[in-house]
């Protein structure tokens, strides 16, 4: 008819998570009882996460306190002392609440142990003693307990107020009641007493003098009471079924003295029924009554009386998580909690974006709270650890929330993209104007010398250099990401080559008018175009085994930047990327190496002073390139990319043609073989 304790002990882990209380402190006596109890429950806090603060067994009823006891509860106070641990689950009986309130009263002031919330079990009936009512019951102010559920049957208390102790009982035990509730004695023979010290019988249950005394059913009562029910519906259905058996075998009727306590058995087992409070008993299939638990809220008053207060219920037929239920609104904390529920945690809860770190040496309800690292958040509190936001998402700057990146690329309509696109239209205007200006003065003095046709081939490739910087701009394509890199290293192997060739020009011709020279025969369009079309053959070459190989595609790179996706050409093969740089490195060196080796080469038309300048820029800017490309991340790759290819084409057009285009346009007197020898000739 008592509910199993399993369903005790998932209340106290309940109630516990109910609250948030992690750091708790058990007492319990030292006897079978108390050892399964810490055996069962030790091994639900693990599971449930709850540590125990401390461990506190009390000593066996009947013996004298030891110098071993007073050791344990000198441990007792450290344990209580701790601020940390505020709720405190005691077990066993009335008996251990004796140990404590002595112990407490010998070795502390009281005022330690308040501060505390007391949960007891079922067990801890406060009884009516002769010593336990002179106990101070104040330290257990707010304390929650586990009783075995009751309800109020009909007429009870007209029965209490009925009840008359001179009335012969037949067991004797209303009058030990009356004596230890109303501290009075019936009239002895052997001892003669006070006359105030004698029991009237009109006492008054309804306001009993000061005690623990609580006018109403307790759980046990009502369990006998259901108990006696559960047995008359029993004997009633096995009286129907013998009755209706007999009468149809015609024997002789059914006598009560007859019957053997088994055979009640099977129909204890079958029996439902509702009482007289309405609430529907019978057996589950383990031959358990199904009954609940009831969460009492203790109110003490300063005579020692108390009040509780039903807070909740312990349902052990509720789906998991739901076998508890409690009214925070009725719960009155001491006013040492401000009125509040108090907090029994080791260590403070870990807010979110924060992970939890166990401290060494310590359980694992204590620890230490780290920040989530770079690309985790947790969103919830006391987390283990923190999750890992997905590749297109970035987490907040409170590391709890992640969020979803946006897709960026260097479009024409931003700032940086506008004016990039400003500065590739400026420059190829120039340039188409240069090209203008030298188609237009073909016939010129200046515009003859160095191979025209290799000039018009350097304007047409710096045209094309600047205009290629639109492949790099809007969102990557798999048409643009295969051109851009190809298209970029070809036209800027065929400026350089031109270069290259302008320069062997000016040396072949120097030293083909030196006396008995065979280098006659070098000099012409040949040398020049076969230095072009071989230099950017190799080139194309290249990048043909680069697109067979490993071809540039377009990706998204979720990971280089935390709150975007970069939306960028991948060139597929990093080393053939590099490789074609390194080509167009090569003959830029070559050909810087060559305009200085002929800077001071005595002839008119010499612009290797022109090209060596223009190539140490042109180095300068591709090699300053590398590692700013490589430290760039997003769209200012892109942005870097674009901004050497014109800073270098730029470079070319301004330090080869300027002068050129200086003379043609400002000084034409000196666009002929005579102006140009006068002013050499000038100091």
């Amino acid at each position: 008819m008592v509910p199993n304790d399993r369903n005790q002990y998932m209340g106290i882990i309940q109630l516990l998570l109910h609250f948030g209380w992690t750091w708790v402190g058990l007492l319990t006596g030292d006897d079978d009882s108390g050892k399964y109890f810490l055996k069962t429950i030790e091994v639900l806090f693990s599971k449930y996460r709850i540590c125990s603060a401390f461990i506190q067994v009390f000593p066996r009823h009947g013996r004298v306190f030891s110098q071993t006891d007073m050791g344990k509860f000198g441990n007792l106070q450290v344990s209580i002392m701790d601020q940390r641990a505020r709720a405190l689950v005691i077990y066993g009986d009335v008996m251990n609440l004796m140990w404590l309130n002595t112990f407490s009263t010998l070795l502390v002031s009281e005022t330690t142990y308040f501060g505390k919330v007391w949960i007891m079990t079922a067990q801890m009936e406060f009884a009516v003693t002769g010593v336990t009512r002179r106990m101070d019951y104040q330290m257990f102010q707010g304390a929650m307990s586990f009783t075995i559920h009751s309800n109020e049957p009909q007429e009870f208390q007209l029965y209490l107020q009925k009840i008359n102790p001179y009335q012969p009982q037949g067991d004797g035990f209303v009058q030990l009641f009356w004596e230890h509730v109303f501290e009075c004695s019936f009239p002895n023979s052997e001892e003669l007493l006070e006359e105030d010290e004698l029991c009237t019988g009109k006492e008054n249950l309804e306001k009993p003098p000061q005690s623990v005394f609580e006018v109403r059913m307790s759980g046990h009562s009502y369990s006998i009471y259901n108990a006696v029910y559960a047995v008359a519906h029993a004997l009633h259905a096995m009286h129907s079924s013998k009755t209706r058996h007999r009468a149809r075998m015609g024997e002789k009727r059914l006598d009560f003295q007859d019957m053997q306590p088994w055979q009640l058995h099977a129909f204890l087992r079958d029996i439902s029924f509702n009482n007289s409070v309405g609430e529907n008993i019978y057996f589950n299939d383990r031959r358990e009554m199904v009954a609940a638990l009831d969460i009492m809220h203790m109110i003490l008053f300063p005579n020692n009386s108390f009040h509780k207060v039903r807070i909740g219920q312990v349902k052990s037929m509720a789906s998991e998580g739901k076998q508890v239920f409690i009214d925070d609104e009725m719960i009155q904390w001491p006013r040492t909690f401000n009125q509040v529920c108090p907090i029994s945690v080791c260590s403070d809860s870990c807010q979110p974006g924060f992970q939890k770190q166990k401290k060494e040496g310590e359980k694992f309800c204590c620890y230490d709270c780290l920040p989530c690292p770079e690309g985790k958040i947790s969103n919830k509190t006391d987390m283990d650890e923190c999750i890992q936001c997905l590749d297109d998402q970035y987490r907040s700057l409170s590391n709890d929330s992640c969020f979803p990146k946006i897709i960026t690329f260097l479009s024409y309509e931003e700032p940086l993209g506008m004016s990039l696109v400003s500065i590739v239209l400026c420059f190829s205007l120039i340039t188409a104007l240069v090209f203008t200006t030298f188609i237009i003065y073909r016939d010129t003095a200046i515009v003859k010398a160095n191979n025209r046709e290799l000039t018009y081939t350097l304007l047409s490739s710096l045209l094309l250099c600047f205009l290629c910087s639109f492949l790099f701009l809007g969102r990557p394509r798999k048409v643009t990401c295969l051109i851009q890199h190809v298209a970029f290293g070809i036209i800027f192997t065929v400026a350089v080559s031109c270069v290259l060739a302008k320069t062997v020009t000016v040396i072949i011709a120097f030293m083909a008018t030196k006396p008995g020279s065979n280098m006659r025969r070098w000099v012409g369009k040949r040398l020049a175009n076969f230095i072009v079309l071989s230099c950017s053959l190799i080139q194309a070459i290249i990048c043909v085994v680069w697109l067979a190989i490993a071809p540039p595609y377009p990706r998204l790179d979720m990971k280089s930047l935390t709150s975007e996706i970069v939306a960028e050409c991948n060139e597929g093969s990093a080393f053939m990327f590099y490789f074609v740089l390194g080509y167009m490195g090569l003959l830029s060196i070559i050909s810087f190496v060559v305009a200085f080796l002929a800077r001071k080469l005595p002839d008119t038309f010499n612009e290797a002073k022109f090209i060596t300048f223009s190539m140490l820029m042109f180095c300068s800017v591709w090699l300053t390139f590398i590692p700013t490309y490589l430290s760039t991340k997003g769209k200012y790759m892109v942005a870097v990319e674009i901004f050497s290819i014109l800073a270098s084409g730029a470079a070319l057009l301004a330090c080869i043609f300027s002068p050129k285009c200086y003379i043609i346009l400002f000084r034409p007197e000196l666009n002929n073989k005579e102006g140009l020898m006068r002013t050499k000739n000038k100091p």
